[in-house]
């Protein structure tokens, strides 16, 4: 069963008081979600993947004192992993056109993500955890049905449905449906 961002936290918060049982845990969940993470993004770039979890997972340690603790830990973990990936782009020379940049920051709402972000948890709390859980596996963070099949013991349709009727619920809370 995957951790929750509450147990990342606490096995975060643990490691900065000096529990180095769960500074090593939360390291070890940590490389499979930061290696799903890039491989999704850097699609048949497998040396790079692993490259970027071991160069997100070093300043991850030697900066985590820097970790706001008011703050969620896997927003924190993850913009370290996004700055890693433009890191790598960057050596790599892929550049992208920033003309209209701010036009289209402001279109796509990119100063709310962090609101949506909040507003996503908050509705996810309010559903049974095993939907909660696929939903935010596959809707939010990207990951197969396959894989979040395999990653929650279950098989492919119950998450299939378990997803549906999690977002059919979510629908009709929201006056949607």
């Amino acid at each position: 069963m995957p951790a929750t961002e509450q147990q990342l936290r606490a096995m975060m918060l643990g490691g900065l008081s000096g529990d180095a049982k769960a500074y090593r845990a939360l390291l070890d969940i940590l490389a499979p979600l930061l290696r799903s993470f890039f491989s999704r993004r850097l699609r048949g770039a497998a040396e790079d993947v692993e490259d970027l979890v071991q160069e997100t997972l070093i300043p991850l340690h030697t900066r985590r004192a820097t970790y706001d603790t008011s703050q969620p830990f896997t927003a924190w973990a993850y913009a370290v992993a996004r700055y890693k990936m433009v890191d790598h782009f960057r050596r790599r020379r892929v550049t992208v056109s920033i003309e209209g940049l701010e036009e289209i920051l402001a279109a796509e709402g990119f100063e709310d993500a962090l609101s949506a972000r909040m507003d996503v948890d908050s509705l996810l709390e309010t559903l049974p955890p095993k939907q909660a859980r696929v939903i935010r596996e596959t809707k939010v963070d990207g990951l197969s049905v396959a894989e979040a099949a395999d990653r929650n013991n279950m098989s492919a349709s119950d998450v299939k449905i378990s997803v549906h009727r999690g977002l059919k619920s979510l629908a009709a809370r929201l006056g949607l449906s």
